[in-house]
């Protein structure tokens, strides 16, 4: 009687819950004390369940917490959906307010660029530094494809050869990127690692092809996605730093809760590698490897570097709304995450 007697008392509690989340229900989108308030009246009341169920008090009273409770759980659980509203003002709205504060983004790029550069150098200065860190027969490979003119025999199929070979770069250039994102787990080092390595093998051929007679040609080809591919690498290098920072800076928490809260932080860098990455392989495919003038290849360069300058820059700027956007990307399990 004094379980019955308890569960009795609770009744004032379970309204409160189902007119919150008829409340919440139909504004779509609850404010920030709802959200504390909704956790733990859904919290007590699962308890409450537990309760009625064990002690076998009336079956209408535990039918009723049992939707109570499920309502509450679909609420709190429900699937967002796909929104391309939604989607969209998290990738350039919130993403790149987070990029700009990002240290990890910052030492990805000196790290990347740094070591390319010095490569590029090396090998333009030395004769046999490229031929060290990449290997002889790979730059007579380099050497043949880049000794004709790009797109100087193309057959009647080319758009679909260009087709398939825009897929190939998908799938190896995000294979690149996932590497320099997994490695994170390793403390960051993973990411450090292939950074550096992927700036001194770019760099080493960029820096060899620059003294060959086969320099125009390659140059054509590579101009214009370079922009979009190198920064892609760049931000998967980010990404996979925030991870390894996670394990470095646990903020008190156990390391698998700090690795999920930097894993949630590395989420924009992700996205908007995934998007430059694909944006590289389409231009890649139908742009580079075409017989287009080289202006028009330097002019999709320009472009697509004055895009993700604009974006890292000018991204996400005045929009006051916190990083749920206006429409609330964060549900509300996230939002009590947070809380």
């Amino acid at each position: 009687m004094r379980v019955a007697e308890r569960l009795q008392q609770r009744e004032a509690s379970w309204r409160e819950l189902d007119l919150l989340i008829e409340r919440v229900g139909r504004r779509g989108r609850p404010k920030a004390n709802e959200v504390l308030r909704l956790g733990a009246l859904y919290r007590s009341a699962c308890a409450d369940l537990m309760l009625a169920d064990h002690h076998d008090l009336p079956r209408e009273t535990v039918a009723y917490l049992h939707a109570l409770v499920g309502r509450a759980h679909n609420l709190i659980y429900r699937a967002s959906g796909f929104d391309f509203r939604d989607w969209g003002r998290a990738l350039f709205q919130m993403a790149p307010r987070r990029l700009r504060s990002d240290p990890a983004l910052r030492l990805a790029a000196l790290v990347f660029y740094g070591s390319f550069l010095i490569a590029a150098l090396l090998a333009a200065g030395q004769d046999d530094f490229a031929a060290r860190v990449v290997g002889e027969p790979f730059l007579e490979q380099f050497d043949h494809t880049y000794s004709e003119p790009v797109g100087a025999e193309r057959a009647d199929g080319a758009h679909r050869s260009d087709t398939m070979m825009a897929g190939f770069y998908i799938q190896h250039n995000t294979s690149i990127g996932l590497r320099c994102f997994a490695l994170g787990i390793v403390f960051g080092l993973g990411s450090l690692y292939e950074l550096t390595f992927e700036g001194i093998f770019l760099g080493a051929i960029f820096g060899h092809m620059a003294t060959r007679p086969q320099a125009v040609n390659f140059f054509t080809f590579v101009t214009a996605h370079s922009a979009f591919e190198l920064t892609a690498i760049v931000l998967s290098g980010a990404a996979g730093l925030r991870l390894g920072w996670g394990l470095v800076d646990t903020q008190g928490q156990s390391r698998i809760s700090s690795l999920r809260r930097e894993a949630a932080n590395a989420l924009p860098a992700v996205g908007a590698a995934v998007v430059l990455f694909v944006l590289a392989a389409l231009v890649e495919g139908y742009v580079s490897a075409s017989s287009l003038p080289y202006s028009v290849k330097a002019a999709v360069a320009v472009f697509s570097a004055a895009a993700i300058v604009a974006y890292l820059t000018l991204g996400g700027r005045g929009d006051a709304r916190g990083p749920a956007g206006a429409n609330g990307v964060f549900s509300v399990r996230e939002q009590l995450a947070a809380s």
